[in-house]
């Protein structure tokens, strides 16, 4: 293994040169300082999302709350309707908690050391290391899936994951100095993003191949290692788009705990193997098909079943609100679903 110092030149030389574009981001090499909010803010969206599909909507939030302030002051049906899409719900929540805790409780500037920002709500060991370096420069290990899979490469590492996760973390803090550990966190995380990738890494490109244990094995990219997945279990239930025939469709607000909480959503069952429920309110249904939708732990399968009519419980949206802003799974429902002038061939009545 080459010296510490020497793969951290030819990576942060390769930094200065190929440093992705992004908005939140500031160029190596300007003297600028991340905005501590920017930053916080993007980490927290590209948790478990990846970066072309959460760029648009850390733009979206920008705009519309340019600060930490003007982000905790939205309501929270505002911001968890401009949250749809990026799946992950209880996410949103505590963006807005912490938000909310970062504009009361510290005058809307964020704590600038690793153990200050994770004293905020919602904010965990990464985001808090993340945002640390990056927007405060400070030596903190930031190891997300990108520099995991780059260590384990560089150190051919065999233990599987999930279970190499603290030896991972080891590794990567025998690399952190304090000379620019922003552009350090920054420079792996692009590395493992653009050149180490899980398939077909080009290793004919990477600055530090020369110190990569991996790659002496000949198959770099069986690293890293990984345990046997166990498979999804399967859950099934229906889901309900009731119109009122004026172009709005029928919307309810989930619990505030559990999954897609305090979102609004169409009406369900719930998601078992239970039988069949009665509709949530009488009307004459149409049962039109069914959808898939993937979450973390388990598959789901809607049947899907539609009407008109009225009811008082209900939030009534425009439609084409509602499909703007529903989570993915209630949006392949209400597209699986005709509009209310739409002929309804192919369906059968709900028993």
């Amino acid at each position: 293994m080459p010296p510490v110092a020497e793969i951290r030149s030819a990576l942060l030389a390769w930094y200065d040169r190929h440093a992705r574009v992004l908005p939140w981001r500031s160029p190596p090499g300007s003297g600028e300082r991340p905005d501590p909010y920017r930053v916080w803010l993007s980490e927290v969206m590209l948790q478990q999302t990846t970066v072309p599909h959460a760029t648009p909507y850390f733009l979206e939030f920008t705009r519309r709350w340019p600060t930490v302030v003007d982000l905790a002051a939205a309501p929270d049906e505002t911001l968890m309707a401009a949250w749809a899409g990026l799946g992950y719900y209880a996410r949103a929540r505590n963006l807005l908690a912490c938000a909310r805790a970062v504009a009361v409780d510290h005058g809307g500037v964020f704590p600038d050391t690793e153990a200050g920002l994770r004293g905020l709500p919602g904010v965990g060991p990464y985001t808090a290391a993340a945002v640390a370096a990056i927007a405060f420069d400070r030596p903190a290990n930031v190891v997300d899936g990108n520099v995991e899979r780059v260590m384990a490469r560089l150190f051919a590492v065999e233990t599987p994951l999930p279970a190499a996760k603290p030896e991972l973390t080891r590794l990567a803090a025998t690399l952190v100095a304090d000379r620019r550990p922003g552009d350090w966190a920054q420079a792996l995380m692009d590395l493992g993003a653009t050149v180490c990738r899980p398939k077909s890494p080009l290793c004919e490109r990477c600055p530090v191949a020369f110190a990569c244990a991996a790659l002496t094995t000949g198959a770099p990219d069986a690293y890293p290692r990984r345990s046997q997945k166990a498979d999804r279990p399967r859950r099934r239930g229906f889901a309900y788009v009731l119109r009122d025939g004026r172009g709005r469709v029928a919307l309810v607000r989930r619990p505030e705990k559990g999954l897609l909480g305090g979102m609004r959503g169409l009406p369900t069952s719930d998601w078992s193997d239970a039988p069949a429920p009665a509709p949530p309110v009488a009307a004459d249904w149409c049962e039109l098909g069914e959808i898939e939708h993937v979450f973390t732990h388990f598959h789901l399968t809607l049947r899907v079943a539609t009407a008109e009519g009225d009811w008082p419980d209900a939030v009534w949206v425009d439609e084409v609100e509602a499909a703007q802003a529903l989570p993915s799974v209630f949006r392949k429902a209400l597209a699986l679903s005709p509009g209310p002038r739409a002929p309804r061939r192919g369906g059968r009545r709900s028993t």
